[in-house]
């Protein structure tokens, strides 16, 4: 092993541990600093190797900013029979890191260049700090002070956290001057931020039927909202042979929901777009603002190394269960599908999911004496059945508002799916809950 723009050898800890991690903080590709080991390669080891890995990551913890917590590990390893000190370093996301005490100055920012450390220029700090502040959810300021926040407290009390003065700090939801940033303003109880769901006829865009919009509250009502609609789009189709009756939905439900989450978590809000989500007769796109992370490669992406775009957002995300684990979403995407359904571009990440049929005889009764009586479904008697299946004790009231339809419409159909046999009214009419007959 020899020294190399990932790898730098050095004998024994002394003070010039802070510029090499951060010249491979600020490096594209991250790096390893192996302690105990002589320029020439030379396996010299160390002494107290667990006091020295506390000695390392206190220096690193204190000595540089930004945070660098979660973008290095030190271990011991051993060589030749001999302790020796790694370090692993990763491309840091809001470059450019630097050494406290020097600031945002040539002393204190430094890149990896070959095998050496060199002092990043001003013109390169200036260039650097611009993107992290324009990206950065925590350093833009929101565009209101005014906010509340009495949406994201129910969330995080029926997650059971008991809440206390600092909730919103511990959110880091303050900027560098105490005043609100912008994950505030996205988390907050009303905001000017707007999801679309459209849905088109056909498989381009050329007859839009349906334009929903969802927002202008706390982006976790907001995405609830948006799951909830598009898993009432996303139905499900039947097949019926002889011998089997196959119920399929037309989209992975794990795979889009995963999808949506990430769109919405790792969406860039500092440009004012907003992600998207639209309905073809032969697809369900997603498409999020901002491309992937200069950090993160596709391969990277694939893997399911996790580079959050809004850290903020996704603490919180994970906090009330939308995410289960960093890193999980693509993962369970892949299960379903190939890496083909990914579009990348520089400013935007699609993903594509393809309408999928149980087969050719969907919706229709293909076999012989089956006993099973097949049914035309219109798309409000779909959505009906959908919503019951989601919640028995749904009333017509909150149908007629989901489907923004009258009263007089949802008694019509349901009376249909009643006389049908499709749906059954158990109980009386105030305490009674809807059964789908098999």
């Amino acid at each position: 092993m020899n020294e190399s723009n990932r790898v730098e050898f050095k004998r024994e800890l002394n003070d010039s541990l802070e510029k090499e991690v951060v010249g491979f903080l600020n490096y594209a590709e991250g790096g390893e600093i192996y302690i105990g080991i002589e320029d020439d390669g030379f396996i010299f080891g160390v002494e107290n190797s667990d006091d020295l890995q506390k000695r390392i990551v206190d220096k690193i913890k204190n000595n540089i900013y930004p945070s660098t917590m979660g973008l290095f590990d030190v271990m011991t390893v051993k060589m030749e029979d001999k302790d020796i000190i790694k370090i692993a370093i990763s491309s840091g996301p809001e470059k450019p890191y630097y050494i406290r005490k020097y600031g945002l100055s040539p002393n204190g920012c430094l890149i990896r260049v070959g095998t050496t450390v060199q002092q990043m220029t001003m013109e390169m700090i200036d260039s650097l700090y611009s993107k992290r502040i324009r990206n950065s959810l925590g350093k833009l300021l929101s565009p209101r002070q005014d906010l509340t926040f009495k949406q994201l407290k129910i969330y995080y009390e029926e997650n059971g956290y008991d809440l206390n003065d600092k909730f919103l700090n511990n959110l880091e939801l303050y900027n560098e001057e105490n005043k609100f940033n912008y994950a505030a303003y996205l988390l907050a109880d009303e905001n000017g931020i707007s999801m679309k769901v459209a849905k088109y006829s056909g498989a381009d865009k050329a007859d839009l039927i349906e334009n929903a919009e969802f927002g202008y509250c706390s982006l976790i009502k907001a995405t609830e909202n948006i799951l909830s609609k598009l898993d009432i789009e996303n139905v499900t189709k039947t097949e019926i042979t002889k011998t089997l009756r196959k119920e399929k939905r037309i989209v992975d439900p794990t795979a889009l929901r995963e999808a949506v989450i990430n769109a919405i978590i790792h969406n860039d809000y500092s440009n004012g777009i907003p992600p998207v989500f639209e309905i073809f007769s032969d697809k369900f796109v997603i498409t999020s603002s901002g491309g992937l992370p200069q950090e993160l490669s596709q391969e990277e992406f694939f893997e399911g190394i996790s580079a959050p775009r809004n850290k903020e957002l996704m603490r919180v995300f994970k906090d009330v269960k939308l995410v289960e684990q960093l890193g999980s979403g693509v993962q369970r995407i892949l299960k379903k599908y190939n890496r083909s359904i990914f579009k990348f571009s520089p400013n935007f990440l699609k993903v594509n999911f393809p309408i999928e049929n149980v087969g050719e005889n969907v919706g229709e009764n293909v076999g012989e004496n089956v006993g099973v009586k097949m049914v035309k479904l219109n798309k409000t008697q779909e959505i009906i059945i959908s919503l019951i299946n989601k919640d028995k004790y749904i009333t017509q009231a909150e149908i007629s508002e989901k489907l923004n339809k009258t009263i007089r419409t949802i008694e019509r159909n349901m009376k249909k799916l009643q006389e049908e046999n499709l749906i059954v009214r158990v109980g009386s009419d105030t305490a009674g809950y809807w059964n789908i007959k098999d």
